[in-house]
């Protein structure tokens, strides 16, 4: 497998001058392997051959590697331990601003679940949060869908008819985040793996409470993980949380972070 996906990084590098070393090689050998497929050839020379000839068929094999990809309230226990724990807790002994990192927000879906969950308790009884949201993602286009937060009938289905009353309007089946829940969230592009930045430039200083990576590590090589990972522990306030995908929860353990609640892919940093 090392010796294939090796062999594409060259051809993508020498024929396009396009880096895709930092990739995990299974990620790159099933991205591959998809794109032969859709192309219809036979082989994997065939499809190098291809992809030596074709610079278009460079770009959209790199742009299939930019995993885009999130749901609303997307792990169940995650959120409902940031519902009913969590936050609540971040709430009675913060007296400033919450301040929450959603790390490849990809088209906003994780971004606006915390700020409905941030609303909520903002309704009850509990003190009144004050919070700032920022939502990040390498990609400009997702971040452009994300501000604009329009979404398709489907992409509704972790919600409760409760909560796409409260903040959605409908139209011809297309639902659209009420102005109200995006007040208090920052999307921008920022890149995770930018050397001239730490943290999103919005945010300034970093100090979060909250992070949100989920679902993107297992891309990477292990010492590409491990950046990422020290960046978001640089930009975390001491105590604060990350959350991961849970298939993530292995890597977590292995670069110095503890779960908090068990199976919850909710850690802080030892």
């Amino acid at each position: 497998m090392k010796e294939k996906s090796q062999l594409f990084r060259d051809i993508l590098l020498g024929s396009h001058n396009i880096d895709v070393s930092k990739y995990d090689d299974s990620f790159l050998i099933k991205s591959f392997q998809k794109r032969i497929s859709e192309t219809h050839c036979n082989s994997t020379e065939e499809y190098l051959a291809f992809l030596g000839q074709n610079k278009s068929e460079g770009d959209v094999l790199v742009k299939s590697l930019h995993i885009s990809y999130s749901e609303f309230f997307r792990n169940p226990l995650a959120f409902s331990l940031l519902e009913r724990i969590i936050l609540p807790s971040l709430i009675l002994k913060k007296r400033n601003e919450i301040r929450i990192w959603s790390a490849a927000c990809a088209s906003g879906q994780e971004a606006y679940s915390l700020a409905i969950l941030m609303e909520e308790l903002k309704s009850g009884d509990n003190v009144k949060p004050c919070y700032r949201i920022f939502a990040t993602d390498c990609d400009e286009l997702q971040i452009n869908e994300a501000r604009e937060g329009k979404y398709a009938d489907a992409a509704l289905n972790n919600l409760t008819l409760k909560r796409v009353k409260q903040w959605f309007t409908e139209q011809d089946e297309t639902y659209t985040i009420k102005p109200e829940l995006k007040e208090y969230i920052d999307f921008s592009v920022f890149d995770l793996f930018d050397e001239q930045l730490l943290c999103p430039p919005g945010c300034i200083f970093g100090d979060f409470d909250l992070v949100l990576c989920s679902n993107l590590l297992f891309y990477y090589k292990d010492e590409y993980r491990k950046s990422i990972l020290e960046r978001i522990g640089k930009c975390m306030k001491s105590g604060g949380y990350l959350v991961t995908g849970e298939v993530e929860r292995d890597i977590l353990l292995c670069h110095n972070f503890r779960e908090v609640f068990p199976q919850s892919a909710i850690f802080q940093k030892m």
